[in-house]
């Protein structure tokens, strides 16, 4: 099978997803809970990699105050 893949800001995600809950729930199932996993991954991952980032800034400015 064919995928696409798509940018959506976490508001748009909510709203299809707000849109498939009107549907019959064993048409939409399926894509809900992949829409879901594949979004949680994506926060989880992007999460990371600020934590990562904004350490790597904390420790950039303590050199730069203790003058290393």
């Amino acid at each position: 099978m064919e995928t696409i893949t798509l940018e959506l800001t976490i508001d748009e995600t909510n709203t299809i997803l707000a849109g498939l809950g009107e549907q019959p729930y064993i048409k939409v199932v399926d894509l809900i809970q992949k829409i879901q996993q594949q979004g949680a991954s994506q926060l989880e991952t992007s999460t990371s990699e600020n934590h990562i980032e904004k350490q790597k800034e904390l420790k950039k400015a303590i050199s730069k105050k203790d003058g290393k």
